[in-house]
């Protein structure tokens, strides 16, 4: 299977609410910032931006966490 296949996930750290726009800024390499002002814009130019951010809580699974191996001396 090639490991180079990029996939998205709900961020652990740039999160605000659910970390959707942090998991979207992180995909595609961009400020968290910028995706949280194209989603409040969504909100208000058409009340879709809430609707999507909804649906992508339950859509997009949340960041697995990084697990350090403790090596023993």
């Amino acid at each position: 299977m090639d490991k180079n296949i990029k996939k998205i996930y709900r961020s652990r750290k740039e999160r605000i609410l659910a970390g959707i726009c942090g998991g979207i800024a992180n995909y595609f390499e961009v400020d968290p910032t910028l995706v949280r002002i194209i989603f409040l814009f969504m909100v208000f130019a058409a009340g879709s931006g809430i609707l999507t951010y909804l649906i992508l809580i339950f859509l997009v699974p949340l960041e697995p966490e990084i697990k350090i191996k403790k090596v023993k001396k």
